[in-house]
């Protein structure tokens, strides 16, 4: 009997051998292409040797993308849970949709995180760009320290870091809120009018999402947060939300390098000029840099939007199982439920698409959009 080493080496030398072999059959029939096109010798080797070295990737894609995708199309049609063979069943996977109250909560989460998520991103990054725009000492470092959640953002170790902190009993967030509302009662004020928006809003967000205004008609009456009252964040559907709003506006050090770069692009010659007829730091901002810099807000916002749609990892490990009260029901994380806890592939795959073409139509909005308020430098 192989042992599972023996068994994982064969599988690697197959692997290594299996891509190898691809890559020269796709280089050569590339080569072969160009040859009955006429081309040079020249132009045939160089054409050989640019998708040899391509023909990795393009075998990966076609196997773990394209094949999957093509397969997905045609389970989402059928009912299909290993290890049965799918059963065709037509167009029922995607009218089970349209009367699953599940998931209109998950794409009405979904939506929230959109509409609230991507702006903080946006906001946050584009201030740290501004920050690291100056001249300061170790700038590098600071830059280095502001993208690095970007590259642990998805770690299951730091989400679970997150947990902690968000602890609701004993999480170092709360326990600096605590400090700062017992040190400076100013700041309590602020802080409990905070909680109480915070709260309304999304009660009255949940009750809207399920037709039912009860929770928010017990969160008003509940009155004004006493002076000791911290955020509950996962542990609330109330605050389960506005939790995965501020992980994803720590990690928004992709964002701040767009918009760095796109800073380092303004002409300073129009701030000097704007500065001698008298305009203020804020007119600057609206009126020069903001323009200037539409077009990597245009891109952070479509990036944004399409990896919020897709948000999984941050709700499978901060909330565990979509909780508390379905509040971080996102279309993902049940797709990924019913796929794989419910064995219900075709149904999920039905999803899957429905999310796609969901991605599809706001990007195609958002890019006939574009040309009222976004500027290139070439128009």
């Amino acid at each position: 009997m192989e042992s599972p080493t023996t068994h994982t080496l064969i599988w690697v030398i197959a692997t290594v051998v299996f891509i190898a072999v691809a890559s020269l059959s796709i280089g050569h029939l590339a080569r072969w292409v160009a040859k009955l096109s006429g081309k040079t010798l020249a132009f045939q080797e160089r054409t050989f040797a640019g998708y040899a070295f391509a023909a990795p990737w393009l075998t990966g894609f076609a196997l773990f993308v394209i094949g999957p995708a093509i397969f997905s199309i045609y389970w989402s049609f059928t009912k299909y849970g290993l290890p049965n063979p799918p059963e065709w069943v037509g167009a029922a996977n995607y009218q089970r949709l349209l009367t699953d109250s599940a998931f209109r909560v998950s794409l009405l989460n979904s939506l929230y995180m959109t509409v609230f998520g991507v702006p903080a991103q946006l906001v946050v990054g584009l201030s740290l760009a501004m920050l690291l725009n100056q001249a300061i000492r170790g700038v590098r470092v600071f830059r280095m320290v502001f993208y690095l959640p970007v590259i642990l953002a998805g770690n299951a170790a730091m989400l679970l870091t997150w947990r902690l902190m968000l602890s609701p009993n004993n999480g170092v967030i709360n326990a600096v809120l605590g400090f700062l509302s017992n040190t400076f009662p100013p700041f309590q004020w602020v802080m409990r009018l905070g909680i109480f928006v915070t709260e309304v809003s999304n009660a009255a967000f949940a009750g809207l999402q399920r037709g039912n205004m009860t929770i928010l008609e017990n969160t008003i009456a509940n009155g004004f947060p006493v002076a000791d009252r911290l955020p509950l964040w996962y542990q609330s559907p109330l605050w389960s939300k506005p939790s995965l709003v501020l992980v994803g506006a720590w990690s928004a050090g992709m964002m701040m390098v767009v918009f760095l770069a796109a800073l380092k692009n303004v002409p300073q010659t129009m701030y000097e000029a704007a500065e001698v007829d008298g305009a203020s730091p804020l007119q600057r901002f609206r009126h020069i840099t903001l323009p200037l810099i539409a077009h990597a807000t245009f891109y952070n916002l479509i990036i944004g939007i399409i990896a919020t749609l897709q948000i999984f990892e941050q709700a499978y490990i901060l909330t565990r199982d979509g909780g508390p009260a379905q509040s971080t029901y996102f279309v993902a994380y049940y797709l990924w439920r019913a796929t794989f806890r419910f064995n219900e592939v075709g149904y999920g795959a039905a999803m899957s698409w429905v999310l796609l073409l969901i991605i599809l139509v706001i990007t195609l909005v958002q890019f006939r959009l574009a040309n009222r308020w976004v500027y290139y430098e070439t128009k």
